[in-house]
């Protein structure tokens, strides 16, 4: 397993503090600063795991998402937690990537659901029959194969490109159901098998663009596994018709118990 940046700075300050504890010459100060970056759509700015900074505005930010989380407990010198609700790729091209520079150590992002049109394939599955579900699935995937990849080139060159030495987390998104699970209404079986088959397919994608890139992927599949809706045990909201927009999103359990020890491992 490869050494995280943050963990490798943290080891060369205790050997600079031994060094100097015992008087072993002159060794060079080690820098303090590590840079933070968060950027991304509604699984990386918390939507669905509540208390909403309020300046954040229809970002949903939340200090229970992992990488307020994360920020918490490791205190960079610097976190600039640019990810929000809604995100596309363009979004992160054009609204996200400013507090990015030479300085940056550590990025995370989770973004390509909404340009695959993940809230359309929920919408359809819940309202429409099984057949249109897995017709508007396969739409989704088609997505996916011809011009998601290209998407993804863009917000990653550009990522490499403002913040060259940074190491990059690129996570994925859960799969939603647990299979023949204790959920005795709601979607058939079969749309529910294709929904987690499309995540799946989505995150091979991105993990491919990622890897090829030079980015680290990380899987959040495993740690949501026993997790999914239908679990009895969920750490995602199954929809929900008094706050829509937190459907199929993980709460703050899937964050905290999901998300963060997903990134923490990979950063």
């Amino acid at each position: 397993m490869k050494t995280s940046r943050f963990a490798a700075l943290t080891s060369s300050l205790l050997l600079a503090a031994g060094a100097a504890l015992f008087g072993a010459g002159q060794a060079a100060a080690a820098s303090a600063d590590f840079g933070y970056v968060a950027l991304g759509d509604s699984y990386s700015s918390g939507v669905g795991a509540g208390n909403y900074d309020s300046g954040s505005g229809n970002c949903k930010r939340t200090t229970r998402a992992y990488p307020a989380l994360w920020a918490a407990a490791h205190a960079p010198q610097t976190f600039s937690f640019a990810a929000c609700s809604g995100a596309r790729t363009g979004d992160v091209l054009s609204g996200q990537l400013s507090p990015l520079n030479s300085g940056t150590d550590l990025v995370s992002i989770t973004i390509g659901g909404n340009d695959a049109g993940f809230s359309d394939v929920m919408t359809t599955c819940v309202l429409q029959s099984e057949s249109t579900c897995v017709s508007r699935v396969n739409q989704a995937k088609a997505y996916v194969d011809s011009t998601l990849p290209g998407q993804l080139d863009q917000v990653y060159d550009a990522i490499h490109g403002r913040a060259p030495g940074a190491h990059v987390v690129v996570l994925g998104y859960p799969r939603f159901y647990k299979l023949n699970g204790t959920c005795v209404t709601g979607l058939t079986e079969g749309e529910r098998s294709a929904i987690n088959g499309a995540a799946d397919y989505l995150n091979a994608a991105i993990a491919k663009r990622a890897a090829d890139h030079g980015f680290t992927f990380a899987s959040v599949a495993g740690a949501f596994t026993g997790h999914e809706i239908c679990s009895g045990d969920a750490w995602l909201h199954s929809v929900n018709w008094l706050n829509i927009g937190e459907s199929y999103h993980p709460t703050a359990a899937g964050q905290s118990g999901g998300y963060l020890p997903v990134f923490t491992n990979a950063a």
